[in-house]
């Protein structure tokens, strides 16, 4: 029996956990094995990120769903283990609490990064997925709890912010009525609120122009399933998919017209995504609304991709 190197990958978002396991290629110029591709929806901003904390139901979300990606990765004999974390333990005052019983429970010793890493390593992901050629696209990655904005070229990072205004933040701020009926002045709020938080992003759009959107998150592949019309399994997506604006824009206005159930009951939605893709789709459409962008890619892949490109390079 050879000796095999199989990698973990795990992104700990604000909403979902990630955990990709590959065979590492053993010839240079081969590509790794991908054996298991799975997510969980932990939530782990509800309840709590506005405040600063992790609340204690998404905390114990957090160590179950831990136990059993270490289950899988027992099961997959993986020889080494990378974990990061990103928005919800960087704020959060009990969020070291969470890294150090993730480590005593399962072993797994979770790396916390900033929002500028996190944006490099979501660029270094969309790359793998999506050829971006030689003009500018824009890459935005809508966490929970933070919102990652790239301008890059296949080769050329031009610029990149990381914003706390994720969308359990949004949700909490501009929806907190579970009715889910999104009032029309809950969308002006939230506009008037992006164009204050995201003065640098207006300049350097200005400045780059970016052709098009390259958009890394759960919310964009929500939007381009409604466009299919049904919902895609994680190992069924395709490194990239051409969401069409017109779409985006029929979307919106379904999910801006509806209560909760009426949006649940679109088809291609996760019903515990629906109120958030609501403040998503607004902050989307606002970003097209500042650009003169008229081609939508939502690309499969991201930070865990990132990571493994850089280990691949490396």
């Amino acid at each position: 029996m050879h000796a095999h190197r199989r990698l973990a990958l795990i992104d700990l978002g604000t909403n979902t956990f990630h955990l990709l396991i590959v065979e590492m290629p053993t010839q240079p110029g081969e590509k790794p094995v991908t054996l298991l591709r799975t997510k969980a929806g932990v939530r782990l901003g509800e309840g709590g990120i506005s405040q600063g904390i992790i609340a204690p139901e998404a905390y114990a979300r957090a160590l179950h769903t831990l136990a059993g990606f270490k289950e899988e990765i027992e099961l997959h004999e993986v020889t080494e283990t990378r974990a990061t974390a990103t928005s919800a333990m960087r704020v959060t005052s009990n969020g070291p609490d969470l890294v150090r019983d993730i480590f005593a429970q399962t072993g797994i010793q979770v790396d916390v990064i900033a929002g500028e890493r996190e944006a490099e390593l979501i660029c270094a992901g969309v790359r793998q997925a999506v050829a971006l050629g030689s003009e500018p696209n824009l890459i935005m990655d809508i966490g929970g709890g933070s919102v990652e904005f790239i301008v890059a070229t296949q080769t050329t990072i031009f610029w990149k912010q990381s914003f706390e205004i994720g969308a359990q933040r949004l949700l909490d701020r501009f929806f907190p009525d579970p009715s889910g009926i999104f009032p029309a002045a809950a969308v002006a709020a939230e506009q008037e609120y992006l164009r204050a938080a995201l003065d640098p992003l207006l300049e350097a759009v200005q400045r780059y122009k970016p052709v098009g959107l390259v958009g890394a998150s759960g919310s964009f592949d929500s939007l381009a399933d409604m466009q299919l019309g049904r919902l895609r399994t994680e190992s069924e997506l395709p490194p990239y998919t051409e969401l069409l604006v017109s779409s985006f824009q029929a979307s919106y206005r379904h999910l801006l017209s509806g209560n909760h159930e009426q949006r649940a009951a679109l088809p291609g939605i996760l019903p515990m995504r629906a109120n958030m893709l609501v403040v998503a789709a607004v902050l989307i459409d606002f970003v097209l609304g500042i650009s003169e962008i008229t081609r939508i890619r939502t690309s499969a892949f991201a930070l865990k991709e990132g990571l493994l490109a850089e280990m691949l390079a490396a």
